[in-house]
């Protein structure tokens, strides 16, 4: 059966890492496109920063950064096309050849948060030992199938409280020392301090609830 596969993917030479980890208002989002041939290694992306000389600067200095090229703009948003070194640790080439899309990939704290739509269980397996051999941490954040006119959530979550609890993990708000307050956390994905309280007690309660618990429901 098809699966839908959150995850994030951590390592100092994945693509762009080095300039995002720049500044953290930095945002980048790769952009979906039509070539699938699993060697290449041009690659569109969106970049939300304002100032482009700087951003262009960052570029430069990137060791995952080949060439780039900027063919289009807005005032704060940023297309380029990237063509990455040849050190550049990529997973798209083993999305590719397992018959996978990876729907979506955003930067989050130090790495990739990705959306992933693959075949079967085994072409994540596939994916996640290439991550293995190559050194790059890959955290399934969750998986899911996608049965016809039904919904099927992880262990009781939404989407939201999957976010919330992943960036939270991600950014060292549970670590001991706390790494991070919530306020940061909260403005990792835009809420108020209030709004991720509340976000990250319901999800921990419906994950307890769902993983631990039998038979109880969740509200």
């Amino acid at each position: 059966m098809a699966i839908t596969v959150k995850a994030y993917a951590e390592h100092e030479r994945l693509a762009l890492v080095p300039t995002f980890r720049r500044d953290e208002d930095l945002q980048i989002t790769v952009l979906t496109q039509a070539n699938t041939d699993p060697g290449s290694n041009v690659f569109p992306f969106r970049f939300e920063y304002d100032d482009v000389g700087e951003l262009e600067g960052f570029l430069e200095d990137d060791p995952t950064v080949d060439e780039f090229e900027l063919v289009d703009e807005g005032e704060d948003t940023h297309i380029y096309y990237i063509q990455h070194a040849e050190r550049t640790k990529l997973l798209s080439p083993v999305v590719t050849r397992v018959n996978g899309f990876m729907s979506s990939a955003e930067t989050k704290c130090r790495g990739w948060f990705l959306r992933l739509q693959l075949p079967d269980r085994e072409a994540l397996n596939t994916i996640w030992e290439y991550a293995e051999e190559y050194g790059v941490s890959f955290e399934i954040v969750e998986v899911y199938g996608r049965p016809r006119n039904e919904t099927n959530v992880a262990y009781g979550l939404t989407e939201e409280q999957v976010e919330a609890l992943t960036v939270a993990y991600r950014c060292g708000y549970f670590s001991e020392p706390r790494e991070m307050a919530l306020s940061d956390v909260a403005d990792e994905i835009g809420l108020s301090s209030t709004a991720m309280s509340g976000r990250l007690r319901r999800g921990m309660r419906n994950l307890i609830a769902a993983a631990l618990l039998d038979d109880e429901g969740v509200d």
